[in-house]
This record gives structure tokens, C-alpha cells and sequence, in this order.
């Protein structure tokens, strides 16, 4: 194995549990070690490997896999433990979506996207005036869905090969007793300690009367029971029961809508992927109610007629082809993209190469394009979340994106449950034409309706070559996320970058409202500037995204990349 570690992060000595971590996989005398870790940024390996948000979990995931597990097994493990070790967007009371190709080549696609409890209508965030109010839909406990994520996990289950027992135990022990948190966590703690205080009906084991630093300890006593609650149980460990009384309990107190039979009767539901050719790869995203499947075809099919590899990475000439592409596919997001169940999406008119060629006609090279006059297509007849990747050694590749939506959700922790629950009753549009947290605006097909599943942006995607397992991809970032797997793979594809280049290379956004471009620091100054003379609005931010990818490469290797931009880190063997 060949493998770069950046940084050693964590050592802490930690006495009196030794004894109770027999026959797991998490203690200092097993596979995995939660007070000293290194993050591994990227490795090759021979069989098998993990990219998550979080050096634990890749290890768990791993390790699961190293007992006899399968791609699937190392998903529930992975997620599990990343809803103990990474609290902001790590989850059990949010929701995603999982895409999978099997070593046989079915495809697989689980929904476990929250949804809107019964109660919950069209105008519920608007004020006498008709304005919607924020602060409703994006904190406390009238902004959560429904949860998905433990509905999500067994629908997975149905794929695995290992005992269940076996596959959460690791996120038991982690939570039970606990990890060493590193600088970038212990910050994300104390930053939202006052939200946590102001939105929280009960204490929790994220706030302390002193500061987080590097090397603490955190223990989730509560977490851990109720995760044995599911060990024990299985999804009604989660949907019934007492877990399901301490959500309904929680919602009780801060005047939020989730009910014991909203519990009870959420499911995950199978959909299928979609699956569409680019320059002889092929790729397969996730359909709605995420967005992000339709807009990478979109935007992979507007820019193949183009030699994109012939203008060169990141140049004037490429990113201002990009950009007018993303305007145009994030205009047609706003207009017909929502929940399937609940609005008939136009996905086969919107995928089709003579509409996008359309879309594509008034496309002028050298000028900035404008949101008012590109609007969506007309058609006659749908930021804080974590992505990790999974290869096993039978070739299984999973992608799974999952989310609270904003950083720890809505800030609200379930009093005597210990989890965070989402905030994604934002990502509905609370009022047409009004922009959510992320800006993006939104219409008739994503209003808010009793059950309806709020349209997403996650993007977890795979990709083969010569009908053989290729890539696994995904990123968080909110809006951002769509785009910057669709330049994941063109730098790839067609600029021929490492899969390390690709992920860490930087990122551009653009969303068609605001009328913007958003460019990390590190972006090209001169192209940035060629971009001012042609009339766009440029906007430097921060980090975009954290992508995490495993590509299979000739000889069967397993390249796997953890995003530089976080504390991301792969293991495997």
C-alpha cells in the first residue's frame, strides 16, 4: 500500500475502557484506534478502500471489510460511525441517498431523503405580508423533515452479507466511549455552542461549560443508547418506540410538527438512476428528488460538442463555457425539478440532446451571459452534507451523499437521544422565487406538501469504463455540489488528471440566481480577471466542497483521494 499522510493529529491517553472494547473493531488494541489517528489524505490500494469526511470512519469501513463485509456492509458502517465522529453533517437524523453499481452490474438507488410531516403546508414559513421567514425553515425544530437515514441504512441492509449487530457496534463503542475530536472540530463545536444552547430544549453532550480544544474527548452516552436502541430493534429501534417518543417529545416542546406516525410510516423508496453516455464513459447519477443526476447530464451533454480539452484547464475560454452551461442547467433546477411522487418531472425533455443543443444556441463565446435573459427551457407536457465513496474487493462500488442540510441541522439535539436533527424543510420553497439558505430559488414543483420529499442537490455518481467499474464521486456543498462533481469529471476525462488534480484542483460555481460567479481563493488570478472584462460578477469565497473519490485504475487498483479541504481521509487494503 502506498499511502501520504499529511498529518498526525491526535494522541490521548484514555484508562478504564481497555476490557469492554472485546470483540470489536474500535479500542486501542483493535483495528481501530479512537485517540490516535493520522489523516490520510490518499493511498493506493490492492482490494479494497474508503473516502470519507472523517479518518474513523474510513477506518471502520475498512475494517469491516477486512472481517469478510462487502461494499454494503462498509456503507452502514461508515455511515454509522460518521453520524458519531462527524456531528455537522454525520447522521442519523437527516436523511440522503445512496447509488450503487454490484459487482454484476445492477444499479442501485435508494432514497432516504427526509420529508415533510403531515402537518406541514405550503405557506408555513410565511408571514401575514406573504414574506417567508427564514429563521423558521433553517433553525429549531419547525425546520426538520422527517428523518431518513436509519430507513436508508436497512433498505441497504438488504445488500449486505455481515450481521447488523456487527456492522453498528463500532458507532456504539465510538459513541459510548468516545473519540478524540481534532482542532477543526473542536472549533465547529464552539462556534455553535450558543446555537445549540438557544435551539435545544435539554443539555447535550456537544455543549461544555469550558472550551473544545484538540485532543478532548467526546462522549455521546445518549447516542449510544439510542444507537443499541437499533442494534436491538432495527429500523422501529429508530421509527417506534422510545426513540421515536424523545423525537416526538423534543418536537413537543419547541413547537415542531413531526409526529409519532410521521415516524412510524416514513420509508425509503427505490429510484431508479440515471444513466446516460459521455465522450465513452458511463455515468450514472441519482434522479429526483435530487437534482443533481439531471443537471450532470445536462451539463455533460452541453459541453460534449465542445473541445474543451483543446482550451485548456481552467482558462478564460473552458470556465466561461462552464459557467454559461451551469446558468443554463440551474435556470431549468428552479422550474422542473421536485419530488417525483408529488410533480411530473420532465426528465426524459430535459436529458434530451436536441433540447439541450437549444439551450445551448445563444451561447456567445468571450461575453458574460445574463440570468434574466437565460431563463429555464420551456417544456410542453423536478450546505452542509458529507459524501463518502466504498470499492470492495469484488468490485461493488458504492456512492453515498447524506445530509442535515446547514452545519448540525437545525441545531436542535433530540433531550435523551443525543442526535441533531436537520433543518431541510428549507430546501422546499417556501414562497416561489424566494432563495433558500444556499440562494437558490425555487418554484411550483418544490412547494411544500404533506410528505413530499424537498428537492435535493446531492450528487453521489459512478462511472465506468468499458462497462467495468471506473469511478466512485461525490462531494457536500449544498448547490455547490452538482457543479463541482461535473468538474470533477471533466478534469478527468478530459484535462487527463489525476484523480488527487481533479478533487483538489479549484472550484467554480455558478447557480443562475444570483447572477455570479463564486471562486475559491486559489482560483487562476488572470482568468479571474479575463472573466471581469467579459462582464461577470466574480466572488471569491471560501472552500468549495470536500470531494471524496476512489477510481479503479488498469491493473485493478484502488486510487483513493480524500479532498484536501477538510479533514477527509481514506484507509483500505
Amino acid at each position: 500500500m502506498k499511502s501520504t499522510i499529511l498529518t498526525v493529529l491526535l494522541f490521548c491517553l484514555y484508562g478504564g475502557v481497555m476490557g469492554q472494547y472485546e470483540n470489536t473493531i474500535v479500542g486501542p488494541t483493535k483495528a481501530v484506534n479512537p485517540y490516535q489517528y493520522s489523516v490520510v489524505k490518499s493511498g493506493t490500494f490492492n482490494r479494497a478502500s474508503v473516502s470519507s469526511a472523517h479518518p474513523l470512519a474510513s477506518m471502520v469501513g475498512t475494517a469491516i471489510m477486512q472481517q469478510g463485509g462487502n461494499a454494503f456492509d462498509a456503507t452502514i458502517a461508515t455511515q454509522l460511525a460518521l453520524a458519531v465522529v462527524y456531528p455537522g453533517a454525520g447522521n442519523i437524523g437527516g436523511g440522503g441517498f445512496t447509488l450503487a453499481r454490484k459487482k454484476d452490474g445492477t444499479l442501485i438507488g435508494i432514497d432516504f431523503r427526509e420529508a415533510a410531516p403531515a402537518k406541514a403546508s405550503r405557506d408555513m414559513y410565511l408571514d401575514a405580508a406573504g414574506n417567508a421567514q427564514d429563521a423558521l425553515s433553517q433553525s429549531g425544530h419547525l425546520a426538520s423533515g422527517v428523518p431518513g437515514t436509519v430507513a436508508g441504512i436497512f433498505a441497504t441492509y438488504a445488500h449486505a452479507k455481515l450481521p447488523f449487530a456487527m456492522l453498528i457496534q463500532p458507532a456504539i463503542d465510538l459513541a459510548r466511549y468516545g473519540f478524540v475530536i481534532t482542532e477543526k472540530e473542536a472549533a465547529s463545536l464552539n462556534g455553535t455552542k450558543k446555537d445549540f444552547v438557544q435551539y435545544s430544549t435539554r443539555p447535550s453532550a456537544f455543549v461544555k461549560d469550558t472550551k473544545w480544544k484538540v485532543g478532548d474527548t467526546l462522549v455521546q452516552l445518549e447516542l449510544a443508547n439510542t444507537l443499541t436502541r437499533i442494534q436491538k430493534n432495527g429500523a422501529k429501534g429508530f421509527y417506534e418506540g422510545e426513540t421515536a417518543a424523545l423525537i416526538v417529545d423534543e418536537m413537543k416542546r419547541g413547537g415542531g410538527l413531526i409526529t409519532l406516525d410521521d415516524l412510524k410510516n416514513y420509508q425509503a423508496k427505490s429510484r431508479t438512476p440515471i444513466v446516460f453516455n459521455y465522450r465513452g464513459y458511463g455515468i450514472i447519477s441519482f434522479a429526483p428528488p435530487s437534482s443533481g443526476g439531471i443537471l450532470i447530464g445536462q451539463m455533460l451533454k452541453m459541453i460534449e460538442p465542445f473541445n474543451v480539452q483543446k482550451m485548456g484547464f481552467q482558462t478564460p475560454e473552458s470556465v466561461q463555457l462552464m459557467i454559461e452551461i451551469e446558468r443554463r442547467a440551474y435556470a431549468d433546477r428552479a422550474a422542473h425539478i421536485g419530488d417525483p411522487d408529488f410533480y411530473k418531472v420532465p426528465q426524459k425533455t430535459l436529458l434530451q440532446d436536441t433540447y439541450l443543443k437549444n439551450r445551448m444556441s445563444d451561447y456567445k463565446a468571450g461575453v458574460a451571459g445574463s440570468s434574466t435573459q437565460t431563463q429555464a427551457g420551456t417544456i410542453k407536457t423536478s450546505e452542509e452534507t458529507t459524501h463518502f465513496s466504498v470499492v470492495d474487493p469484488e468490485g461493488n462500488m458504492v456512492a453515498v451523499t447524506t445530509t442535515l442540510n446547514g452545519g448540525y441541522g437545525n441545531r436542535t439535539v433530540v433531550g435523551g437521544a443525543g442526535f441533531l436533527l436537520n433543518n431541510e424543510m428549507d430546501d422546499f420553497s417556501a414562497k416561489p422565487g424566494s432563495p433558500n439558505m444556499y440562494g437558490a430559488i425555487g418554484g411550483e414543483a418544490n412547494s411544500i406538501e404533506p410528505h413530499k420529499r424537498m428537492l435535493s442537490s446531492m450528487t453521489p455518481t459512478l462511472l465506468t469504463k468499458n462497462n467495468k467499474p471506473f469511478l466512485t464521486v461525490g462531494t457536500p456543498g449544498g448547490t455547490t455540489i452538482p457543479t463541482s462533481v461535473f468538474q470533477t469529471i471533466v478534469n478527468i476525462v478530459d484535462f487527463n488528471m489525476s484523480l488527487e488534480d481533479a478533487i483538489n484542483n479549484p472550484k467554480f460555481h455558478h447557480q443562475w440566481l444570483p447572477d455570479e460567479v463564486s471562486i475559491e481563493k486559489t482560483f487562476s488570478q488572470s482568468t479571474k480577471e479575463a472573466l471581469e472584462k467579459m462582464g461577470y460578477l466574480i466572488k471569491t469565497r471560501g472552500s468549495i466542497g470536500r470531494t471524496e473519490g476512489i477510481l479503479i485504475g488498469p491493473t485493478g487498483k484502488r486510487i483513493t483521494v480524500a479532498d484536501k479541504r477538510g479533514d477527509d481521509a481514506v484507509a483500505g487494503f
